[in-house]
């Protein structure tokens, strides 16, 4: 021991191999115990629950579920969880969806071991931590959004508005689930609440009212 404090971790990741891996990987660093693993949104959040860890490594597409969404659950009933997001995807979306669900840290796969860890330690320290290749798309990202929520339809979450958003780009909910990390029918759901806080009956008329008000228009950026 260097006299490093002891860092508990789950592994989060629906593909057996990089899962198995990074556990390896953690478990022979110094001070890391790898005290669970879970390929589901359900199991992720059971295993947290159990195991108490002080660090989460979250993958976000598990198969069916969502890693955002385990990252909500989680960090509502055990808020002290520290979540370090190591995905795929990098695009602007996906990174904000994640951060603003809880997680404090976000690497992509590929990741050398030495950024991993030294996110890890972030993290546990309270810290937030972007790799290189998020970074820079994060804070552009939050400079353009920043002036976006005191907009319209205030009535909306802003889950709800990024969904909104998307709906009037003309993405498909498939499509809306992709590039926000849930199911379908989480979508599903949420532009049924759309509709119901904006009053409208249908798809088209959202689309019509969301660019009325400028949302899902392209302003240049």
């Amino acid at each position: 021991m260097n006299g490093l404090p002891r860092v508990r971790l789950v592994v989060v990741d629906d593909h057996p191999t990089f899962r198995i891996g990074m556990a390896a990987l953690l478990a022979e660093i110094d001070g890391f115990e790898v005290v669970g693993e879970a390929a589901t949104q359900e199991q992720a959040v059971q295993v947290v629950l159990d195991a108490r860890p002080d660090v989460v490594i979250m993958d976000l597409d598990l198969g069916g579920g969502s890693g955002v969404e385990a990252t909500r659950e989680i960090l509502r009933q055990a808020p002290g969880t520290g979540i370090l997001v190591v995905t795929m995807s990098g695009d602007d979306r996906t990174v904000f969806t994640a951060m603003r669900a809880g997680a404090r840290g976000y690497l992509l796969k590929g990741a050398e071991p030495a950024d991993i860890e030294r996110s890890i330690r972030a993290v546990t320290a309270g810290g937030v931590m972007l790799g290189p290749e998020v970074a820079d798309v994060a804070v552009s990202y939050l400079t353009g959004a920043r002036s976006a929520t005191a907009g319209p339809f205030q009535e909306l979450t802003d889950r709800e508005r990024d969904v909104l958003e998307l709906v009037a780009r003309g993405y498909d909910n498939t499509a809306i689930a992709q590039a926000l990390v849930l199911t379908p029918k989480t979508v599903r759901n949420y532009v049924y609440a759309v509709f119901t806080k904006l009053d409208v009956k249908d798809r088209a008329s959202l689309v019509v009212k969301a660019r009325e008000a400028g949302i899902g228009v392209d302003q240049g950026r």
